[in-house]
């Protein structure tokens, strides 16, 4: 409908006929209403705002048109990794006003576990094992660098931490403890088996998928994918002919947003506790740009927003 208002996409928009639940730092949850206007318990609508966080900051400036490149990313990817996992999604006919950048989808009964799969060394994982050799309790070789490649991909779980505090890693043995093992050891295995088809496709693509993390819901004793899958919030993309172990890889995410913050050029002390400042034009659009490249370089199609 021509007409039909267009929400601020950094704000967790009044939908009718649904109720707001939560909003973390880059969604926004709501239930639809049932015949008697209470909320159901069965369904949610997962709306991807532009909002983009850094540094455990949720910034002031949203990058366009984020939310619609991750969800319909998420998307394609749902229907790559159909034939080994189920997923949330019952439908994407969802209110005008978030249109393009929400899915409607089962309520699950979600893992108390971030499942983190690595086939590269970098990030929490690398600090971990300069620390003492290993990573969730799994010891690796020594001689490692920024950017190694793992012979195998490795299971690294961490806690799901409130907003705000750090997820802590886990040991595979807290996970068992946590879910039991048999959960436990399906958890791990579909987890290494979405990075590693993740990593096939994306390789195709001149893409390197170095690491990934990916919820778990449990329905009827079954484990379905939820939230997100393989996007570059949730996922470190590397260009793979710029893959180079011994630093820091260029990547397809956030990189502009936190090398311009640590700049002398925004001004802004990362000790400092206070909040960073608003993102200039040139940032969020190379951030933009990053992001809509990832997706027309997977998904092999041209991103349009608003399609």
């Amino acid at each position: 409908m021509a007409d039909t208002p267009v929400i601020p996409p950094h704000a967790a928009p009044e939908l009718p006929g649904y109720a707001h639940v939560y909003s973390g730092k880059v969604r926004d949850l709501y239930a639809p209403r049932g015949d008697t206007g209470a909320p159901r318990d069965d369904q949610l609508l997962l709306v991807a705002s532009d909002r983009i966080s850094a540094f455990d900051f949720v910034l002031e400036t949203p990058v366009p048109d984020k939310g619609e490149v991750l969800t319909r990313m998420s998307l394609w990817w749902f229907e790559q990794l159909a034939d080994l996992v189920p997923n949330h999604v019952v439908s994407t006919d969802v209110p005008d006003a978030v249109r393009g950048r929400a899915v409607l989808v089962r309520r699950l009964d979600m893992l108390p576990v971030e499942c983190v799969a690595r086939a590269y060394l970098t990030g929490g994982g690398l600090r971990e094992y300069r620390a003492d050799g290993q990573v969730s309790g799994i010891a690796l070789p020594d001689g490692l660098v920024d950017g190694s490649r793992f012979p195998e991909p490795i299971f690294t779980p961490s806690t799901k931490a409130p907003d705000g505090e750090h997820d802590e890693p886990m040991s595979y043995a807290e996970v068992e403890a946590a879910v039991g093992s048999d959960l436990a050891a399906r958890a791990r295995d579909l987890t290494v088996r979405i990075l590693t088809r993740g990593g096939e496709i994306a390789a195709e693509r001149g893409i390197i998928v170095a690491d990934t993390k990916v919820e778990f819901g449990v329905e009827d004793g079954v484990l379905v994918l939820a939230d997100e899958v393989l996007t570059p919030d949730s996922s470190r993309f590397w260009p793979a002919d710029r893959w180079e172990p011994g630093h820091p890889q260029p990547s397809f995410d956030k990189e502009f947003v936190r090398e311009w913050l640590l700049s002398p050029a925004s001004g802004w002390d990362k000790g400092s506790g206070t909040p960073p400042p608003p993102l200039p034009d040139e940032v969020l659009e190379r951030t933009r740009a990053k992001y809509v490249e990832a997706y027309e370089r997977l998904t092999g199609g041209t991103f349009t927003p608003g399609r």
